[in-house]
């Protein structure tokens, strides 16, 4: 667009060498009309009740005639030039001094597009010094403002300055309503939201409204006038559609009145519907279709007001940003249906407030959906943070800190996977005559102490089993050495830290089960022979290890070498 842009800004061959004149424009003219039954210079010749008060456009007659008459500088002129819109046939003939009339007539695949501006472009009959008007016949206009805009011109708006400027500003204003793409791009990464997408849609539509109601899309395309009036009606839809679904996904759950919320699909359909039927059948009642094309957006009108109304109302945060970026355009709105519809008040597009509510619609409601975004994005990465709490503490034992039984039943064949192939259990001895001596707070600080005693590290997971038992899961060398070590740390622990008249010993059973012993072996098999271990050391007088490894591919029954560790 940024390249487009400074196209423009070399100057235009046909107004650099006209520097010392202003172009000339000739606007005032009469108006007569007739039916299609007669041909274009007969049409003419019987043409009588000729208006030229300005008046008497209408869409009724199926032919409208109209006739400028022409001065001095006649031969400056070049074009007839009139408000694009789907036309039957336009006749242009050049009338001389002796009344011959001479021309040519142009089907609407053949009238060309101003550079700049919703206008057609038609060239003249040559013109000399005999000629004494220029006739333009239209035969079934469509809107009241091709007869209202028609005029003879010397330049082609797009090669006039203004044309030029309004041309350059627009290619810059398309490339900024192209740059939150690539905010939207990675919100919706990140989000997953239907309103991003919605918001892309309606910037995309925007920027084809602009491209071909403006004439900008034929710098880049080669495109008819039928097809340049045919996507300018479907990309307005396209624009109402997209901004009704991006209002209905981007207003706040809890901050639009549920019956509103459901009319805003219902609008975006009907929007579809009418762009659609307008576009393609534009002759179906060409007298009135205008009128109804207007009204029937009313009531998406209405709805896009009441939407921001109640929205405000109920405190949304994100209607503050669509009202701004809706306002200018529901003003444009305002502007067409009054204009269309009252009498003393000549019919508008609006052109400039539009290109203007396109700017305010697109980056007030990027501000939007930033504010969106970051709000969003901030629920979630703190719903996140609780659930991870929540699954923290589910995983963890209040009392101790350390991982509960849960998470070894949950975790248990990932872990062994992972080399944790060597559990040790472990139980305190005579723990009730502590809490009976001493208390169950007592009992509370021993059992935080013999926490820190067995010290979980990368390759040492310490997990509470309940009430004053305890297992180590361990991976790597020595593995039953570390675990004996723990073990023996529980006494001197607990002794510096919670200062007891008496010793505090603790049993342990322990089973190494390599992965090729047993692949598939469960917790709950694993967790009896290291019980059974651990009962043994308690039969055998307490404060000991009874351990076995399992030998062989997957034996069940292994053959083990138990060891006694010394008390």
């Amino acid at each position: 667009m940024a390249v487009l842009a400074l196209a423009f800004l070399t100057p235009a061959k046909g107004w650099a060498a006209e520097t010392a004149a202003a172009p000339l424009v000739v606007r005032e003219h009469c108006i007569a009309a007739s039916d299609l039954a007669q041909s274009p210079m007969a049409a003419i010749a019987s043409a009588g009740n000729w208006r030229c008060d300005g008046a008497g456009h209408s869409l009724v007659p199926e032919r409208t005639i109209m006739r400028f008459s022409l001065g001095a500088d006649r031969e400056r002129l070049q074009y007839f030039i009139s408000r694009r819109s789907p036309i039957g046939e336009i006749h242009i003939l050049a009338e001389d001094a002796g009344g011959e009339l001479r021309g040519s007539s142009f089907v609407p695949a053949h009238m060309g597009v101003a550079r700049a501006g919703t206008f057609l472009k038609i060239p003249l009959p040559e013109i000399n010094a005999d000629t004494q008007a220029i006739y333009a016949v239209m035969d079934e206009p469509t809107h009241v403002m091709t007869l209202q805009k028609a005029q003879l011109a010397q330049f082609d708006p797009g090669e006039l300055p203004d044309g030029r400027t309004l041309m350059t500003l627009l290619a810059i204003l398309c490339g900024m309503l192209l740059m939150p793409m690539v905010l939207n791009a990675a919100f919706f990464r990140i989000l997953r939201e239907p309103f991003v997408l919605w918001h892309t849609a309606m910037a995309v539509s925007l920027v084809l409204t602009i491209l071909f109601n403006s004439g900008l899309v034929i710098q880049l395309f080669e495109v008819s006038g039928p097809q340049i009036s045919y996507m300018s009606v479907l990309a307005l839809g396209l624009a109402i559609t997209s901004g009704a679904m991006f209002a209905h996904s981007f207003i706040e759950e809890d901050r639009l009145h549920p019956a509103l919320r459901r009319a805003l699909p219902w609008a975006a359909m009907w929007s579809l519907v009418v762009s659609y039927i307008h576009a393609n059948f534009p002759f179906a009642g060409r007298v009135w279709q205008t009128d109804a094309y207007y009204l029937a957006y009313l009531p998406v009108l209405l709805l896009f007001g009441a939407v921001l109304v109640d929205a405000l109302r109920r405190g949304s945060v994100s209607a503050r940003f669509q009202a701004i970026g809706w306002a200018p355009l529901l003003l444009v709105g305002l502007v067409r249906q009054v204009s269309q519809f009252t009498p003393i008040m000549e019919p508008t597009d609006a052109m400039l407030l539009f290109y203007v509510g396109c700017v305010f619609e697109v980056v007030a409601t990027t501000f939007g959906v930033t504010d969106r975004f970051m709000a969003l994005k901030h629920q979630r990465d703190k719903a996140r943070t609780e659930a991870q709490m929540l699954e923290h503490l589910s995983e963890r034992d209040s009392l101790t800190g350390l991982y509960n039984r849960r998470v070894i039943e949950e975790r248990f064949e990932h872990l062994r996977s992972t080399g944790f192939t060597v559990l040790a259990l472990l139980d305190l001895d005579h723990f009730k005559h502590i809490n009976d001596s001493f208390g169950h707070s007592t009992g509370d600080e021993v059992l935080r102490a013999v926490a820190r005693a067995l010290a979980p590290d990368s390759d040492t997971l310490v997990i509470r089993m309940g009430g004053e038992e305890f297992a180590i899961l361990l991976r790597g060398r020595n593995a039953l050495a570390r675990a004996e070590h723990r073990r023996k740390a529980i006494s001197r622990v607990v002794s510096g830290e919670v200062g007891l008249d008496r010793l505090v010993t603790a049993s342990m059973g322990v089973v190494d089960i390599p992965l090729e012993a047993m692949p598939k072996a469960h917790f709950e098999t694993i967790y009896r022979h290291a019980d059974r271990l651990l009962y043994e050391a308690k039969a055998a007088g307490r404060n000991r290890t009874m351990s076995e490894k399992m030998q062989g591919f997957g034996k069940r029954k292994a053959r083990a070498a138990k060891a006694k560790a010394a008390a």
